[in-house]
């Protein structure tokens, strides 16, 4: 399921964005770690496609898409 959040993020000096936080609505803010992978990639699970952003927040890893400028996030990692 798609669900749509609030992600700070920085932009480098070449225009790369590189999320560093995602924001629920309910007030919870979650680090990223680490992002392992960048790709362009569909949601299989939610539909739509974007930028995919493999993320380790915590001891989990999950997908984060920047789609026509919203991120969203699947409640599922993609197999």
């Amino acid at each position: 399921m798609k669900q749509y959040v609030s992600v700070t993020a920085k932009f480098d000096a070449d225009g790369n964005i590189l999320p560093l936080k995602i924001n629920w609505d309910d007030g919870r803010s979650f680090d990223i770690d680490r992002i392992t992978d960048i790709r362009y990639a569909a949601s299989l699970k939610a539909g739509g496609a974007g930028i995919r952003y493999t993320c380790r927040i915590k001891q989990s890893e999950k997908y984060l898409f920047l789609e026509d400028n919203r991120w969203f996030i699947n409640n599922e990692k993609e197999h």
